[in-house]
């Protein structure tokens, strides 16, 4: 065996097999890699100190828990907004640092920086990866660009048209189940509970062009949607089972695989199907039969879309984008409609005039339903809807990672490797950008006022290359569906005041309970 002197080590004459030169090596890589770290960390934590911090937790747990997805966490993200103004830093554990962001001149540069720069953090959404796959919600890089190239001409308005007809329907199947409850005795409604029904009715005759009459009566494929978006806001509260391996040895994690299933295996019988009358008919005729009933539905688009090389979609990314479209097109929709319904409730005085507006658009008109061309006639009801997803911001938060330096226009810099919440809610509710935010005021969105307002102000749907490719679509089946309960009930508070729950989605910790009253039409 060779013989190697260490005594440079204060080892002495030893003799060093090729197993002591290994174990040396790995120490010596081991050590290398803490101290990098340990320098990069205190680099992070000097650059950092340009930006205030609220008092920790202690300096172990840092900031952590101090946010609870509850009433009280919004509160409390709502006092840091007013407090600091525009950002501050957050410690999560003695070592994570996270960049809180409250104001319209620090939002743009990370929002507008490409998809590169700042892509999403994927800590939270990998939880969904299973479900949704690689579309355009988790998808990123070059397969993120092509995709959202090649799904925009589904929100085209030729395409979006002909679903303004589908949200009078859907509307008008939930409006009849309240009337027949109110008959019965039952005034008093969970508004979440039956909106979401309804955006999902619609969202399955939009997507797969498939009434499953979930508003009457039970649908497996609707049940399993809503059961993972529970499950997926319940792991996200259970950190010890954020590990994927012990959250499918839980009864919730064998729920979730289940539901997946499910799902999937509806999407994909569709996506077979509707590729087994293309090649009969030929794209041609396909369209032109589509064209006479009026009805290209998203499946169709996915099918015949191809990218800048021709290449079509996979079945894989059309499920992927199609299972997309329906966990994010119900949900939002859903939450932005119960609390607009909530605040005209608490205010009769803006409700009434709403009324009136979609009477006078309706007037003499048989049957009463909204059409693509009246979107632009009701301007206060628009307000409406807009103020209060200001006040109650479906999404109220979105994370990016800097995988680069960001530089703020004040001149302190992001550094690379921090995460940013973008806190749409603090946003929304800091009295350096919305005078009085509590107040619930829809003139704020008078053409007149939103000309000095950064346009970033307000950004319900995001904003910049990865803004909300449906806020069309989400905007105008809330007008619709706002417009025609306007017109045939009168919608007053419940006797309790919601507390709020932001999970995946704002909604109410109960349900959302208003009392509604049919009027004559």
């Amino acid at each position: 065996m060779s013989q190697l002197s260490l005594s440079w080590l204060g080892l002495g004459q030893l003799a060093a097999s090729p197993w002591h030169l290994l174990l040396l090596a790995g120490a010596a890589w081991l050590l290398a890699r803490i101290l990098t770290w340990s320098y990069r960390l205190h680099d992070i934590c000097c650059r950092l100190r340009c930006f205030p911090q609220p008092p920790r937790r202690s300096w172990l747990w840092g900031h952590l828990g101090l946010i609870q997805s509850s009433e009280e966490g919004l509160l409390y993200t709502q006092d840091l907004a007013s407090t600091y103004g525009d950002v501050c830093c957050w410690w999560v554990g003695p070592w994570n640092a996270v960049i809180r962001i409250f104001h319209p001149t620090c939002i743009k540069p990370v929002l507008f920086a490409p998809a590169a720069i700042a892509p999403k953090d994927m800590v939270f959404y990998n939880f969904m990866k299973p479900w949704l796959g690689d579309g355009l919600l988790l998808s990123a890089g070059d397969k993120w660009g092509s995709h959202r190239r090649m799904l925009t001409p589904a929100f085209h308005f030729n395409i979006l048209k002909p679903y303004v007809k589908i949200f009078n329907g859907s509307a008008n199947v939930m409006h009849a189940k309240w009337k027949r409850l109110v008959s019965e005795g039952s005034n008093h409604l969970d508004m979440f509970e039956h909106i979401s029904l309804m955006t999902l009715d619609s969202l399955q005759k939009c997507v797969f062009s498939f009434d499953s009459n979930c508003q009457e009566k039970p649908s497996e494929y609707i049940a399993a949607i809503l059961e993972l978006s529970a499950l997926v806001a319940k792991r996200h509260q259970q950190i010890l089972l954020h590990t994927d391996f012990l959250y499918y040895l839980t009864p919730d994690g064998q729920r979730f695989r289940r539901a997946c299933r499910l799902v999937h295996n509806f999407t994909d019988a569709v996506i077979q199907e509707r590729r087994r009358t293309l090649p009969d008919q030929g794209i041609d005729e396909f369209l032109e039969a589509k064209a006479k009933t009026k009805t290209l539905d998203f499946i169709d688009v996915l099918l015949l879309t191809k990218d800048e090389d021709g290449k079509q979609l996979s079945d894989e990314d059309i499920r992927a984008e199609a299972d997309t479209f329906m966990f994010e097109g119900h949900d939002t929709t859903a939450s932005g409609l119960s609390w607009v319904l909530y605040n005209l409730a608490k205010h009769p005085e803006y409700q009434e005039r709403c009324r009136q507006e979609v009477q006078e658009l309706l007037r003499d008109r048989e049957p009463q339903e909204i059409e693509w061309d009246d979107m632009t006639q009701l301007p206060f009801l628009t307000m409406c809807i807009k103020e209060s997803l200001r006040l109650h911001p479906s999404v109220t938060v979105i994370s990016r990672c800097c995988s680069q330096d960001i530089v703020l226009p004040d001149g302190r810099v992001i550094p690379k490797g921090v995460t940013c919440l973008i806190s749409i809610f603090g946003t929304h509710h800091n009295p350096s950008v919305w005078p009085d935010p509590e107040v619930y005021n829809p003139f704020r969105f008078d053409p007149e006022n939103i000309k000095e307002r950064s346009p970033l102000a307000f950004i319900p749907f995001s904003a910049g290359p990865r803004n909300c490719i449906g806020q069309t679509f989400a905007m105008t089946e809330m007008k619709v569906v706002l417009a025609l309960t306007l017109l045939r009930f009168r919608v007053l508070p419940g006797e309790e005041e919601p507390r709020r729950k932001p999970e995946l989605i704002l909604r109410a910790e109960g349900g959302l309970w208003l009392r509604v009253e049919p009027l004559s039409v």
